[in-house]
């Protein structure tokens, strides 16, 4: 029998793509857990989900029950987990759901892995690994230099980075309290195929295409790293493979770009594959220029200005390096969206990317 590899969160966006990463770089079966939320979705894994190599399983990871049961059954020889809340205008509109699902479900995970690892054969447990994805907005947010380092202090300033910073810090203490093999990764802001279209990028993509205003936030200078989901995907195989139990890594892609310029090259390559003057949902409008739908709006609440991550650890360690820069990656990206406007529509039956996180 091969063995099994528990890939939580598998139908969500980074979660999708990094099962059909696995599933073309290793022989591993891979058991899915994902409890389907709107963001999650097994039209996500289409074709994927007919191997005999990969299985799914509809099961909250805070049930305690169901995760124990499926330890047991599936016996696997590690966790990635990427389940997740991961919207930070959704949690500050509905907080208890981050808490729910990013810190009791983290910790219902790292808790039956300790007891069912404890009862593995030595050499079986010197194999196990469970590795913690995470992101760099446990950091706080930085001011007009400097980086985010491993060993950066957490100072979260969202429900969303509050929850992510503590199942991190839950990973670390299961590790070094219970010797559970863990790790833990912190990642940029992502993006590509399958995202979610509440995300900056996809939602102002499909508005865009649709006529509709593309909403900025604030002054539209916030700063993010971005990094394409493929290679986001590389790193935490390269850290579920060969990274330092107990350690943590920073994995970004050192494309530093303000939400403004972010918006002005995904509306240049979105007229590069769909020129505005045969649009006709602008054409109805009488626009003639993509770039004439931006539109700035109230700022969210407690928005963090800047993060930047030094990711030197992880290639200096496992060789990991970003293989797509930001030009070649949202050219990439609109490409996908433009080919598969069917799973757009699929994935927004309670969602018709209305403006969340107002809630004060």
């Amino acid at each position: 029998m091969k063995q099994s590899l528990f890939i939580t969160g598998g139908a969500g966006f980074i979660g999708s793509n990094f099962v059909r990463y696995v599933f073309q770089k290793t022989d591993l079966r891979m058991v899915i857990i994902d409890k389907l939320t709107y963001a999650g979705h097994k039209v996500s894994l289409a074709g994927i989900l007919k191997s005999p190599r990969v299985k799914f399983e509809k099961v909250d990871i805070a049930d305690t029950v169901a995760i124990r049961r499926l330890y047991q059954r599936y016996k696997p020889v590690g966790v990635v987990n990427l389940a997740a809340e991961s919207h930070v205008d959704r949690s500050i509109d509905s907080p208890g759901d981050f808490i729910e699902t990013n810190i009791v479900g983290a910790h219902v995970m790292l808790d039956q892995a300790l007891q069912f690892w404890k009862t593995l054969p030595r050499a079986k447990q010197k194999k196990f690994r469970f590795l913690h994805v995470s992101t760099d907005e446990v950091y706080g947010s930085l001011g007009k230099t400097g980086l985010f380092k491993e060993t950066t202090p957490y100072s979260p300033n969202s429900p969303y980075s509050a929850s992510k910073a503590s199942a991190d810090h839950l990973v670390r203490a299961y590790y070094e309290t219970y010797g559970l093999p863990a790790l833990i990764t912190n990642c940029s802001n992502n993006y590509g195929p399958y995202q979610f279209p509440e995300k900056l990028i996809p939602l102002a993509l499909l508005n865009a295409m649709e006529g509709k205003n593309v909403p900025i936030y604030g002054d539209g200078l916030n700063v993010r790293d971005w990094l394409y989901v493929e290679d986001h995907c590389a790193g935490i195989w390269q850290a579920f493979r060969r990274g330092r139990l107990g350690e943590k890594y920073n994995i970004g892609g050192r494309n530093e770009r303000t939400n403004l310029e972010v918006v002005d090259r995904l509306l240049d390559a979105l007229e590069e594959f769909y020129p505005a003057a045969r649009n006709p949902a602008l054409l109805r409008k009488g626009i003639c220029c993509y770039h004439e739908l931006k539109t700035f709006v109230h700022d969210r609440p407690g928005h963090d200005r800047r993060y930047a991550i030094d990711a030197s650890k992880i290639r200096r360690e496992l060789n990991w390096k970003p293989k797509y820069d930001y030009e070649s990656g949202i050219r990439r990206t609109v490409r996908w969206y433009l080919e598969h406007l069917d799973w757009c529509r699929a994935v927004q039956t309670t969602y018709q990317r209305e403006r969340l996180g107002l809630k004060k």
